[in-house]
């Protein structure tokens, strides 16, 4: 039996001019709603990213020269040293140790951030002799850590040692500093930890206000990703309020203000 004739499509009329138009208006029409949820997913990723994984700082002072200088930008990770739990299969994270720089609220202001040095853990004892650290009786070998006054400061240079707080020391670690203080050194509490800035005779730290709390930890610099040279000394780590507008300003300013050997430099 043989195979029926193959046949040629039917014909199709010419559409009126104009109407070929109709199908890429509307294609593009029903894309809206895609181009809307993808903006949606990376908006919820990015949020997710910024309040959970990373989030971006401005250093303002000088407390961690030579580490961190005035106008260095951070992203500072999150998951660091977040506390264990049921993920810690899926992420690293890591235990506090003393020389790690670390992120955290400040006890005198929690709505403020600090970055400084972890000195010392719980149970360290603390003592400074002529501005070098001491913990448990071991002379800490810190190449990191910067002199820059030649004056002495016996409170700031031998602590927990003082004949009178100077300025800058909070009234409420007046109170509580003898009571930390055995045998001329201090002694870290449980669930707290003793910082310091690498700046060492400009640096407003656990001398002067007293522990770190471990909840108030926030986590690890990770990253500097952008670093200008005009900021104002100001105590505090900035947060993602101020970070924006003066990373615009920064953006303004003269190329050569900026740091470029310390842009995407990882801190160490």
């Amino acid at each position: 039996m043989a195979s029926p004739p193959l046949q040629d499509p039917l014909p199709q009329s010419t559409p009126p001019p104009g109407s070929e138009q109709k199908p890429l208006k509307t294609s593009i029409m029903r894309s809206w709603p895609e181009h809307l949820q993808s903006l949606a997913s990376t908006i919820v990723i990015a949020i997710f990213v910024i309040i959970f994984i990373v989030q971006a700082f401005q250093i303002p002072s000088g407390s961690m020269e030579n580490t961190l200088l005035v106008g260095d930008y951070l992203l500072v990770d999150k998951f660091a040293f977040a506390p264990a739990g049921h993920w810690n299969w899926l992420v690293p994270y890591e235990k506090l140790q003393r020389r790690d720089i670390v992120v955290f609220k400040w006890p005198v202001h929690p709505e403020q951030h600090f970055v400084k040095r972890l000195i010392g853990l719980p149970g360290d004892r603390i003592r400074l002799i002529n501005g070098r650290v001491f913990v448990n009786g071991e002379l800490q070998r810190e190449d990191y850590a910067v002199y820059k006054f030649t004056n002495h400061d016996y409170f700031r240079d031998d602590f927990p040692l003082h004949r009178g707080f100077p300025s800058g020391v909070t009234p409420a670690w007046m109170d509580e500093l003898p009571k930390f203080t055995i045998e001329n050194e201090l002694v870290v509490p449980e669930g707290c930890y003793f910082m310091m800035g690498d700046n060492r005779d400009d640096s407003s730290d656990s001398r002067y206000w007293g522990f770190v709390p471990r909840e108030n930890v926030v986590g690890k610099p990770l990253l500097i990703y952008f670093s200008m040279r005009h900021f104002d000394d100001d105590p505090l780590l900035l947060g993602t309020d101020d970070k924006i507008g003066r990373f615009v300003d920064g953006l303004r300013e003269s190329p050569h203000m900026v740091r470029w050997t310390r842009v995407m430099h990882f801190v160490k």
